[in-house]
């Protein structure tokens, strides 16, 4: 093997200047940086350190594909540099290819094992990668070569618990704190810290006497007394010393009052079971008597109570919030609604509220009713009686509205009371008129945040876009690039940008749509490098315990409900070019359902589309010729420019299964017991002809829910693609499906009688009715007309709901029926849905 070439020397001034290039890029002062560089490069122009750092300058610029290229010269003429395979590493980095920064890290250790920075950033790398055991190690090296850090001991002790190794974590601050020489005061926030963090890791190993004992010992005067009160009852009341547990359960509630945990502490403490009546009444009367303005203590009995003791209880809750004319007295109480016994409670409560007026306080209470209570006590018996009847478990909107009116007859004004009425128009299905009253409750406080967030979403349902960022804009800067939706990206607004999104799946603007979807993915990606920071901050603040959690909440980001949301829904994008690669020419006037244009429309909606494209791309040109002034981030650096803005690129895709992959790996990575993301698995898997992933999903889905109507028309989809094959399958590949399908769909029955028995059971489900329909299409498709048939006679069925309406019409489409049977659905369903916008102007000649 050839020798490598070593490290270059430089003379005294160059020395000075290449100190002068190292202090310039820490300061950002990138030109100066360069100039001094290229000072040193004329009379060493093979220098790689100085190289290197040239790189890293130009990296900072921006200018990365150029930086590799130089990193790599630097590397070639000296490969035993520290400094370049340090700054390679940094490159990496950069580019979030952590891989391979940790492997030119580790290379740069090897040539210079002292080196504390260059063994600090390895170690970062390994903790943003999660790798526990090499990062156990590094921070042993840091530690050895500065003992006197207390962060260096705490960042040891993190390293160890999160690798599993919780008695040398606990050791190792241990030993620290044997090396102090006096006690730290109370201002001593790190060391407070490191105690409670200490104790955290002996609970978490199990010995919950130990400690108790060191809590009470250690953490006596911890400034954060909250959270010791709360370890302490806990501890206690883990050990069985109930009566200990109940002074400090009772503690903690002289101190928060409200907080339902401590209550349930106190319970258990106490040994009070809720078959127990009166012994926990007793209790929260007790406590409401202390706190005569508190809610828990008069709300939590609601939920145990039941028959007489429930009503008395109810009563006393109502009457009191509904005097004081408390707007979120349904949302407290509607929970309960899951009993329908208490729910039918409740409605007879406020109905005789409504009729004959409140009823004196029970037990006695000293708030007696005013000359003006009754008529102060009627608007709030409507709200509750027109929030009762558009909640979902008790839905009468015909009811609902008829309240909602006479509060509005008596004050117009009112911003809640438009906004309920405009949940009412939601539930009718009526976007639009829904969009309007929530555009009206705005214009009555437009300085409400809230209320403005409010009408821009339901602006969005309206597919209202434009509205939906011009009322946005009225709380943004609009300073960013693209106005006030470049702010909310900035901001990331993910509520928005998903409702956005999915707006434009609606209008078929299917690429605006996976601009929106690749951005909230982005923004998940920004959150889970953002943590990279943190590795150091947070040591060096002491924050330990906050840090600990937020590592483990990085470990599930992508399981957050917004995330599923939005890659379920731009990979169902782009299952739809994948079955129809028309869509990729743009959004054609009939949306996502131009497939049904003739040929000449087709034609002109793609000329019309080509003509549309023309014009953006004329005015991004335009707009690129005026030479404006960069913009740039909160760091002052240059932001990138985005070229592709309406999402073209996105939806041009050559490969758009593959683009769906890049969704539902994360999704079966992250969600695996959401049966959605397991569905829109197996929808990719089976175009894709992967037919063990796309059994494998069905097996998943089965797990979570066995009579699922979409898991029913699957596993027949499978089938059908089974029997279809051009060229049959690997033997081993068959031996394994059939040994695993026959557990979804028995061989020994018959698919339609598997079919047939499985409608029988939820005869009276519309989305399972809907399942079998498609079902018996697919097995007969001669059944066609009988199907249609018996799809309009899902709309009688008492729980078919407007969404289980709108997806049968879905459905129907997606057989192409005759107008005369699209016509009959549309009618019946417009009749049971009258104020629906979905059955409105939809009729075929």
């Amino acid at each position: 093997m050839a020798p490598q070439p070593a490290p270059q020397p430089l003379a005294s001034k160059e020395r000075s200047l290449f100190t002068q290039v190292v202090k310039n890029y820490e300061n950002k002062q990138y030109k100066k940086g360069l100039k001094a560089a290229d000072q040193i490069l004329r009379k060493n122009p093979d220098h790689g350190d100085t190289i290197a750092m040239k790189a890293l300058i130009i990296n900072s610029q921006g200018n990365t594909d150029e930086a590799f290229a130089l990193a790599k010269i630097a590397l070639k003429n000296s490969m035993k540099s520290h400094v370049c395979w340090h700054v390679y590493g940094l490159l990496y980095r950069s580019a979030k290819n952590f891989e391979e920064a940790i492997k030119a890290y580790k290379f740069a250790l090897k040539l210079e094992p002292e080196s504390q920075q260059i063994q600090k950033d390895l170690a970062l790398l390994q903790m943003q990668m999660r790798d526990y055991q090499g990062y156990v190690q590094s921070r042993r090296a840091i530690l050895q070569q500065r003992t006197s850090w207390r962060q260096n001991w705490t960042a040891l002790a993190i390293a160890q618990h999160l690798a599993g190794d919780l008695v040398n974590a606990e050791r190792t601050l241990t030993t620290f704190e044997d090396t102090l020489k006096g006690v730290p005061p109370k201002t001593d926030i790190e060391h407070a810290e490191a105690v409670l963090y200490k104790n955290a890791i002996i609970a978490e190993m199990g010995d919950i006497g130990r400690a108790l004992e060191h809590l009470d010992a250690a953490a006596k005067n911890n400034p954060d007394r909250t959270s010791v009160m709360e370890l302490r009852a806990k501890y206690l009341l883990t050990l069985g010393r109930n009566e200990e547990a109940a002074k400090a359960y009772q503690a903690l509630l002289a101190r928060n009052p409200e907080y339902r945990a401590y209550f349930e502490g106190l319970e258990a403490a106490l040994g009070l079971d809720r078959s127990d009546i009166k012994a926990m009444k007793d209790l929260y009367t007790d406590y409401a008597s202390q706190n005569p303005r508190g809610d828990a203590a008069r709300r939590i009995p609601l939920d145990f109570l039941e028959g007489d003791d429930f009503r008395e209880a109810a009563d006393h809750y109502l009457q009191h919030m509904l005097r004081k004319g408390i707007p979120s007295t349904f949302a407290n109480i509607k929970a309960l609604y899951a009993n329908t016994a208490k729910k039918d409670t409740i409605l007879g409560l406020v109905d005789s509220y409504a009729s004959d007026g409140p009823t004196p306080m029970v037990n006695g209470s000293a708030e007696k009713q005013a000359n003006g209570d009754a008529e102060l006590f009627g608007p709030s018996v409507r709200y509750f009686l027109a929030q009762h009847y558009n909640y979902y478990l008790s839905r009468d909107l015909k009811r609902a509205m008829k309240y909602v009116d006479e509060l509005l007859d008596l004050a117009p004004k009112s911003v809640d009371y438009h906004m309920t009425k405009a949940r009412i128009w939601k539930h009718y299905g009526n976007a639009q008129k829904a969009a309007e009253t929530m555009e009206k409750a705005r214009t009555l406080d437009d300085r409400d945040r809230y209320i403005n967030t409010k009408s821009a979403k339901y602006h969005l349902r309206n597919n209202d876009n434009g509205a939906a960022i011009k009322n946005m804009s009225l709380f943004t800067r609009n300073e960013a690039p693209g106005g006030p939706l470049g702010d909310l990206h900035d901001m990331q607004c993910i509520w928005y940008i998903t409702e956005d999104g999915e707006s434009y799946v609606r209008q078929g603007k299917l690429g605006l749509a996976l601009k929106r979807f690749a951005s909230i993915s982005s923004i998940f990606d920004i959150w889970q490098e953002d943590q990279f920071d943190f590795h150091s901050f947070s040591l060096r603040k002491g924050q330990i315990r906050a840090y600990v959690d937020m590592i483990r909440w990085e470990d599930h980001l992508r399981d957050h409900p917004f995330f599923s949301r939005a890659a379920i829904a731009a990979a169902q994008v782009y299952v739809k070019l994948y079955d129809r690669p028309d869509l990729a020419h743009g959004s054609l006037s009939n949306g996502v359902n131009g497939a049904k244009m003739d040929s000449a429309e087709r034609k002109k909606a793609e000329k019309k589309a080509r003509k549309e494209r023309e014009k953006q791309e004329k005015a991004e040109a335009e707009r690129k010729d005026a030479k404006k002034p960069a913009a740039v981030d909160q760091n002052g650096e240059p932001k990138k420019e985005d070229k592709d803005p309406n999402g073209e690129l996105l939806l041009q895709t050559p490969e758009p299964l593959l683009e769906a992959m890049k969704y539902v790996n994360h999704l079966l990575e992250n969600s695996p017991k959401n049966i959605h993301a397991q569905q829109l698995a197996f929808e990719v898997f089976i175009r894709r002809r992967k037919f063990l992933l796309a059994l494998r999903t069905l097996i998943a889905s089965h797990t979570i829910s066995p009579s699922d109507p979409t898991l029913h028309e699957q596993i027949f989809r499978f089938q059908h693609s089974l029997s279809r094959l051009s060229e049959p399958l690997p033997p081993k590949t068959m031996e394994v499906i059939n040994a695993e399908f026959n557990d979804l769909l028995p061989a020994s029955t018959g698919l339609d009688k598997h079919n047939d028995d499985f409608l029988q059971k939820h005869h009276d489900s519309a989305p399972h009715v809907q399942a079998c329909l498609k079902v018996r299409q697919m097995l007969d498709p001669s059944s066609s007309e009988k199907a249609q048939q018996d799809l309009i006679r899902t709309l009688a069925l008492e729980s078919c709901s407007l969404e289980d309406a709108v997806r049968g019409l879905e459905i129907l489409e997606e057989w192409k029926p005759e107008p005369k049977y699209k016509n009959d659905y549309i009618a019946a369903a417009h009749e049971r849905w009258p104020e629906a916008s979905a059955f409105v102007s939809k009729k075929q000649d």
